[in-house]
């Protein structure tokens, strides 16, 4: 590029040129990158650091904790509790929601975070990741609740994921497109190195989780059985499959070339709707996908428009080239 843009720059542009965001999301979204390229930090430095290995607890999911979720956790309610931003944040690690304390200034933004999506893969050096989300606390001055929280996905106001691979990437939207920012670590700042990111509309790839199959409904393994029959198939083309087991490194990779992402419900647990959590992965990165150009939607329709009914609601997801994901919900809707 020309000229390195920093975050900062960018934000202040889309506040001041663009008058997209206000001063306050502004601060808000700073503080966030400042606790992402701490935990970046946490993530590079592996076993150096004594972060590696289980924490031997369970997070609200029944989940077996790493250490390195329960410190990104920690990093970013530290990180945001006192700037004056926020009234309230949720986790995907917390049981309930957590109310700024009474000791710092209360704002008027609520934040939602996976603190680190793809945990199995930490301890084998395999791209791990940070999402986010930005909702408006409802007007009035009661104090926050849980309720609060419980927005359909298409009132986010920001959202965005940063992804720990061999580069540090911070992936955002304020409802303009989607921005990409690289960590320079000798300067120690996002610096913007592509903007209006978009998904090509068709693909040749799918990431899908393919030893669940036999548990899959119909639509899904009609879909994913007219991919792998290639050129002599119904599809007249040959697709390749890719997984990570890291919704943030999965998406990314969509985000930069196209794809498409499933995780779908299945028949071991025929009473959750999905396994991702609405609020904290499918919201943020479903908005992310849509500003690209792509479409996302839970097989039946679109996942920014399901009303939340729970803090952890989960989800079916189905993400990225906007063809391809109209083709599987299309299937859905044939039974």
């Amino acid at each position: 590029m020309a000229k390195r843009i920093s975050l900062t720059r960018y934000l202040v542009e889309q506040q001041r040129v663009d008058g997209l965001i206000p001063g306050q999301l502004r601060l808000l979204l700073e503080v966030v990158a400042r606790a992402c390229k701490s935990i970046s930090h946490a993530v590079n430095k592996g076993a150096l650091g004594g972060v590696l290995g289980s924490a031997d607890s369970e997070n609200v999911q029944g989940e077996i904790q790493k250490k390195l979720d329960i410190i990104a956790n920690e990093v970013l309610i530290e990180a945001n509790e006192w700037g004056g931003h926020l009234a309230a944040m949720a986790s995907e690690e917390m049981d309930g929601i957590y109310v700024v304390p009474n000791r710092y200034p209360q704002g008027e933004y609520l934040l939602l975070f996976d603190p680190l999506d793809g945990s199995s893969n930490i301890d084998v050096n395999v791209s791990i990741g940070t999402i986010f989300s930005v909702l408006k606390k409802p007007e009035g001055d009661r104090g926050v609740e849980a309720g609060d929280f419980l927005q359909a996905g298409h009132q986010q106001v920001a959202a965005g994921y940063c992804v720990y691979g061999p580069q540090t990437t911070l992936v955002l939207t304020v409802g303009d497109g989607v921005a990409m920012f690289t960590l320079d670590r000798e300067q120690g700042s996002f610096i913007l190195t592509q903007e209006n990111v978009r998904i090509p509309e068709d693909t040749k790839e799918f990431a899908i989780n393919m030893s669940n199959m036999r548990h899959w409904d119909a639509p899904i393994k009609r879909y994913v059985d007219e991919c792998l029959q290639g050129v002599e198939g119904p599809r007249g083309k040959n697709f390749n499959m890719r997984w990570v087991a890291s919704m943030v490194a999965d998406v990314h990779r969509i985000l930069t070339r196209g794809g498409i992402f499933m995780y779908p419900w299945d028949k071991r647990e025929p009473n959750k709707p999905g396994k991702l959590r609405l609020m904290y992965e499918a919201n943020p990165m479903g908005w992310l996908v849509e500003q690209a150009g792509g479409a996302a939607t839970n097989g039946k329709q679109r996942i920014l428009d399901i009303q939340p009914g729970q803090l952890h609601e989960r989800v079916s997801v189905i993400l990225g080239s906007k063809n391809e994901v109209e083709r599987v919900t299309s299937y859905h809707s044939e039974l």
